[in-house]
């Protein structure tokens, strides 16, 4: 099983979730106190089971409706994923995958562990 990391940045606070390898698998926007960044922990929990994949990279893609995945490419050619919430803010970011199929592999991480418990990073 995995877990959502809370740590402290110089900025603020912000959530790693880590698949049961240990590997990072999405990591949120930096909030300004730990009480915000666990709702948007909340959020992941709540929304990446029920979201559904936008494939931007395909061609004529279909448009879906919030909540949902989202699978871009970025400026150096790499797939990478964002979860929205159903109000359309961005919630969890991914790394660049090579292939897209690492991509979906990853999407599909999130959501079987979206209901993973929450620790502390220690200082």
């Amino acid at each position: 099983m995995g877990k959502y990391v809370i740590k402290q940045t110089k900025t603020g606070v912000k959530f790693d979730l880590k698949a049961g390898n240990g590997e990072v698998i999405a990591t949120s926007e930096v909030y300004t106190t730990e009480k915000a960044c666990r709702q948007g922990i909340a959020s992941v929990q709540k929304n990446a089971p029920i979201a559904s994949v936008e494939d931007q990279t395909a061609e004529g893609f279909a448009v879906e409706k919030h909540p949902k995945f989202e699978i871009y490419t970025d400026k150096a050619g790499e797939f990478r994923f964002r979860l929205k919430a159903r109000n359309g803010e961005i919630i969890a970011v991914s790394e660049g995958y090579k292939a897209i199929s690492g991509c979906k592999n990853g999407i599909e991480s999130v959501k079987k562990n979206a209901d993973s418990e929450i620790v502390m990073q220690e200082a």
